[in-house]
C-alpha cells in the first residue's frame, strides 16, 4: 500500500511536476540530439509562466498560498546586485590622436543569469590612431571564446587601422626589445575578467599579423569599414589555428581547444568624431536613441540581427550550400537545428572539416563537458556552416541622436528597442515624471496610485547614475506600465540560479553618450 502524502509533499511534487514539462518543452527537442544546449541560445518561456506574480499554488481546483515564501529583498541588496558590476567613464574633448570626440560618456553594467558568467564587454581608446571602441560579446557553451575575443579583437582592429609606417616602427621596437608604445587605453571594471595563461600566444599571433601587413606593404587608407572586417575574420582564423597547432594542457580553461569549440557573438563600435561604425557578428544589437524636433523619443537600430528570423541573412546561408542540404542546414530556425545565431567566433564544430573534428573528438574527449555529445553534429556535409565576417553599417552622427546601446540578446529578449530608447531618454532628462497632470479626469484613488508611481520612479531615477543599471531594473522589474515593481524585481533578482536561466539570459549593456553636429548617412557592407 502507498502511503498517503502530506500536502507539503504534493506541494514538492506538483512544483517538480510544472518545472519538468516547461524544461521538457524547451529543450526534448536538443537533448535527443544529445548536444551541449548551451550551444542553442534558445528562447525563454514568458516570466510569468511559473508564477513569479501569482505565487498562490492551485491543486484540485483549490488555491493554496507558500507559506514559505522568501519576503521581499531590500531595496539596499537589490542596488547592491544591481550596481556590483556598472562602470562609468567620462570622456574629455579629445581622444586619440587629437580626435574630436563625440563621446560624453559611456556607462555599462553586466548581470549573470548563468552560474559562469558568459557575457564580455570591453570598452578602449585608440592611442597610436583615432577613436574609440567599445563591445559586447556573448558567449555560449561555454566563457572561453568571448573571454578571448574581448581581450583581442580591439587589438586587431588597432594594427588593422595603424599605417604601414607605424607598424615597422612597432615591429622594430619589438626586434630590439626596446620599450613599445600602447596602441590601447581601457577602461575596464576591476571585476572584468582578464586571462593570465595565454599572453604569449595571444602576442605572438598578433605580431603575425603586422608583419604580414608590413610583408604585403598593405595600406588600407585608414579604411575604418575594411579595417573592422578585416580584424574580425582574422582573429577567427588565428582562433583556429591555434587550436588545431597545439591542443594544449588539458583542464585548463582557456587552452585554444577550448577557446575554438566554445563560441561568441560581437557588435562593436567604433567612433572617430562624428563617423560611427558598428561591425555586428550575430543576434546582439545597437540602437540609437533619437530625439526628435517635438521632445519625443524614437529608436533607430543600425545592426541586424544574423539569424532565422532575417530573410535575408536566410537566403544567405542556403545559397553557400547544395540545394540537397537546403532542408537541413537550418532547421528549427537553428543552424543544423543546433545554433541560434548564423554567424559568430569560434564554434569550430560548425566550421572544420570532419575529419578534423572527429580527430578531436577521439584525441581529446576530456575538453567536453559530461552533457555534449561527442560526435559530427547531424547533416554535417558542407562546412564551413558559420561565418566570422561582420556586417558593417556606417552612420554619422546628428545632432539629435542622444546615445546609442549595445546590448546581448538577454536585454532584446525582455525589452523592446522603442521601450529600451524611451527608458534611457526618459532617464536622461529626468522630464517624465515629474510632467504636471492635466486635461485628464482621476478619482481619488486613481490619483492616489499615480503619485505612488512618480514617486517610486523618482526613486529609482535617484538611484541609478548609471544608465545600463536603470536599464537592467527596467528590463526585470517592469510592470508594463513604465514603472518599476519592486515586488517583481525582488523575485526575479531572488530565483535561484538553475532556474534563472529559464527567465532570461546573461544582460550585458553598453550605453554610450553622444554629442554630434553634421547630417547623417547610412550604409551598409555585408
Amino acid at each position: 500500500m502507498v502511503p498517503p502524502l502530506c500536502f507539503q509533499h504534493l506541494k514538492q511534487y506538483w512544483a517538480m511536476y510544472r518545472l519538468r514539462m516547461i524544461r521538457k518543452s524547451c529543450l526534448t527537442q536538443i537533448k535527443l540530439l544529445g548536444f551541449d544546449t548551451r550551444l542553442c541560445h534558445s528562447s525563454r518561456p514568458p516570466v510569468d509562466l511559473i508564477g513569479i506574480n501569482n505565487p498562490a499554488e492551485t491543486i484540485n481546483g483549490r488555491k493554496y498560498r507558500d507559506n514559505h515564501q522568501t519576503s521581499q529583498m531590500p531595496l539596499s541588496k537589490i542596488n547592491h546586485i544591481l550596481k556590483a558590476n556598472e562602470y562609468s567613464y567620462k570622456v574629455n574633448g579629445y581622444d586619440g590622436r587629437n580626435s574630436v570626440n563625440s563621446i560624453l560618456g559611456l556607462d555599462s553594467n553586466i548581470l549573470a543569469s548563468n552560474a559562469l558568467n558568459e557575457d564580455r564587454r570591453s570598452a578602449a581608446t585608440c592611442l597610436q590612431s583615432r577613436g574609440m571602441l567599445l563591445g559586447v560579446f556573448d558567449g555560449h557553451a561555454g566563457y572561453a571564446c568571448a573571454q578571448a575575443v574581448s581581450e583581442r579583437l580591439f587589438y586587431y582592429i588597432a594594427v588593422a587601422l595603424l599605417p604601414v609606417k607605424t607598424l615597422m616602427d612597432i615591429e622594430d621596437a619589438v626586434e630590439n626589445e626596446r620599450p613599445v608604445l600602447p596602441m590601447l587605453q581601457w577602461h575596464k571594471h576591476p571585476n572584468d575578467h582578464t586571462s593570465r595563461d595565454s599572453g604569449k600566444l595571444y602576442f605572438n599571433s598578433l605580431r603575425t599579423y603586422w608583419q604580414e601587413r608590413i610583408d604585403l606593404e598593405e595600406d588600407e587608407d585608414r579604411d575604418v569599414q575594411m579595417a573592422l572586417m578585416n580584424a574580425f575574420k582574422r582573429l577567427d582564423n588565428d582562433i583556429s589555428l591555434e587550436a588545431q597547432v597545439d591542443f594544449g594542457v588539458p583542464f585548463s580553461h582557456f587552452t585554444p581547444l577550448r577557446v575554438a569549440l566554445s563560441g561568441c557573438t560581437a557588435c562593436v563600435v567604433h567612433v572617430d568624431g562624428d563617423d560611427l561604425h558598428v561591425a555586428n557578428l550575430g543576434d546582439s544589437r545597437a540602437v540609437l536613441g533619437v530625439q526628435e524636433e517635438n521632445g519625443t523619443w524614437s529608436a533607430h537600430t543600425i545592426s541586424n540581427d544574423h539569424n532565422a528570423q532575417n530573410a535575408d541573412e536566410l537566403q544567405r546561408v542556403l545559397s553557400e550550400h547544395p540545394a540537397l542540404e537546403h532542408k537541413t542546414v537550418v532547421k528549427h530556425d537553428r543552424l543544423l537545428g543546433l545554433l541560434m545565431p548564423f554567424r559568430g567566433f569560434g564554434d569550430m564544430k560548425f566550421k572544420w572539416s570532419g575529419e578534423m573534428l572527429n580527430r578531436v573528438y577521439e584525441t581529446r574527449p576530456d575538453i567536453f563537458s559530461a552533457n555534449e555529445f561527442k560526435m559530427l553534429p547531424p547533416n554535417y556535409h558542407t562546412p564551413p556552416y558559420l561565418i566570422a565576417e561582420p556586417e558593417v553599417t556606417i552612420h554619422t552622427l546628428r545632432p539629435k541622436d542622444k546615445f546609442l546601446i549595445m546590448a546581448t540578446d538577454g536585454l532584446w529578449e525582455l525589452m523592446h528597442r522603442q521601450t529600451v530608447v524611451q527608458v534611457i531618454g526618459e532617464h536622461l532628462t529626468g522630464l517624465h515624471w515629474q510632467k504636471p497632470v492635466s486635461g485628464l479626469s482621476f478619482t481619488l484613488g486613481q490619483m492616489h496610485r499615480l503619485l505612488q508611481e512618480r514617486k517610486s520612479r523618482a526613486i529609482f531615477a535617484l538611484e541609478d547614475e548609471n544608465s545600463a543599471t536603470h536599464l537592467i531594473r527596467h528590463a526585470l522589474g517592469s510592470d508594463g506600465f513604465g514603472t518599476v515593481d519592486p515586488r517583481r524585481l525582488s523575485k526575479m533578482l531572488s530565483l535561484p540560479q538553475d532556474l534563472a536561466r529559464m527567465y532570461r539570459d546573461d544582460i550585458t549593456i553598453v550605453v554610450i553618450h553622444l554629442k554630434c553636429q553634421h547630417v547623417s548617412q547610412l550604409k551598409i557592407r555585408h
